[in-house]
Formats: structure tokens, sequence, C-alpha cells
């Protein structure tokens, strides 16, 4: 099982999640459709719903963020 942090991006279908507030018991997050875009909506939710929102999904690692940040 992986421990949720603050600042972790993951790919899910259609699109990114980027943690940005980590609470006991809420994630703030903001998805992103496109990483070099920092265009994206912010939700709020419970850890339980939010570990489900990525139980398909895989954790970026910052190399793999970099790479995809880039243009070209």
């Amino acid at each position: 099982m992986q421990k949720l942090q603050q600042d972790q991006v993951w790919k899910i279908d259609g699109g990114y999640l980027r943690i940005v507030r980590l609470e006991r018991l809420s994630v703030a997050y903001k998805f992103l459709q496109d990483l070099m875009s920092r265009d994206g909506t912010h939700h709020e939710v419970s850890k339980k719903e939010f570990t489900r929102l990525i139980k398909s999904g895989s954790l970026l690692t910052s190399e793999e963020i970099h790479a995809l940040g880039k243009p070209g």
C-alpha cells in the first residue's frame, strides 16, 4: 500500500490528480487534463473516496513528471 503524501501526482484514466493538501480524514486535490498546462479543477474528498479514485491509477515518479512536463 502506497502512503499518500502532499504533491504526489497520480495518473488516472482521463487525466492526472495532484494532492494539494492532505489531512487526517480528507484530501484536497487538483484534477488536470494535461500536466503541461496548470489549468485544472480543485476538489476535496474523504481519504476513502480518494483511494477509490486512484485504485486503477499509478503514482508518477518525479522523473516521469518532469518528462511529461517538458515540451517536445
